[in-house]
């Protein structure tokens, strides 16, 4: 099985790109993030014509996560146990969709930004990660073989290199003791960030701002990443970072991270 994660950064204006990149691809499921579309004005048609099942958590043009399968979409579940609130009134954002896609239960998630370190919003991410190690770590107490993949944008680099240069991050979010030790709980809590098993640790980015030329000079970021169960880890051969994806015409500013599954 392939499986692909990608900040598509509005589905509505480039949901030609994310069919091109299915057809080209060959993925059989895409966790998609920052659809930024209600449910009832996602775009399903493109990809249902394509042979692909379609399962999507959207309130407004802000967040929204979405999933789609040609291997089989059950069990949906919108927010995971335990997700914080955020706003007034305070509500469930759309940051997580939990769907079984061919034996593997794939959660397609958006991590909170924190804007700044002083922002409510930072401490809002911190909890919304303890929440999801919290149940992350109960479904493998529930059953230690479980197949879950955990993947999306972590709005987190965890190490140094995971930026183009840390000393323009002094003092910011994305990269604080605190973000990255939230993030090293999910591996305590028993997962694998795979792509760091089967990619360079230096300067493989998922992720180049807009502004300033970052891309052209490869100013990026590795936020985008992928955990996984013990049992699915023993099946993921190779990860790639599909880098050309933010080329061309109306790129998002994020790439798809891709992991080649065995058979169970």
């Amino acid at each position: 099985m392939r499986l692909a994660t990608w900040n598509i950064n509005s589905i509505r204006a480039r949901v030609d790109r994310a069919v091109a990149f299915l057809e080209r691809t060959g993925v059989d499921v895409l966790a998609l993030q920052e659809t930024k579309v209600k449910d009832e004005a996602f775009p399903r048609a493109p990809f249902e014509a394509l042979g692909y099942e379609v399962a999507t958590h959207g309130h407004s043009q802000w967040n929204g996560v979405a999933i789609v399968s040609r291997v089989g979409l059950t069990d949906v579940e919108r927010g995971f146990p335990g997700q914080p609130t955020w706003g007034d009134p305070a509500v469930a954002e759309a940051r997580a969709l939990g769907a079984t896609c061919g034996g593997v239960r794939v959660w397609s998630l958006y991590v909170p930004n924190g804007r700044e370190i002083e922002d409510p919003h930072y401490t809002y991410k911190l909890d919304w990660l303890a929440a999801l190690r919290d149940a992350a770590q109960g479904w493998l107490t529930t059953d230690p073989d479980a197949q879950v993949a955990l993947v999306g944008d972590w709005n987190i680099a965890p190490l140094d290199t995971d930026v183009w240069d840390i000393a323009r991050f002094a003092g910011r979010t994305h990269v604080t003791p605190a973000e990255r030790d939230a993030f090293e709980a999910i591996a305590r809590a028993g997962y694998t960030e795979v792509s760091r098993t089967h990619l360079p640790a230096e300067h493989t980015y998922t992720y180049w701002d807009y502004q300033q030329l970052r891309f052209p000079r490869n100013e990026g970021m590795r936020i985008d990443l992928t955990y996984a169960s013990p049992a699915l880890a023993a099946r993921v051969t190779g990860v790639r970072i599909e880098r050309d994806e933010r080329k061309g015409k109306q790129p998002s500013d994020h790439v798809p991270v891709v992991l080649e599954i065995d058979a169970p």
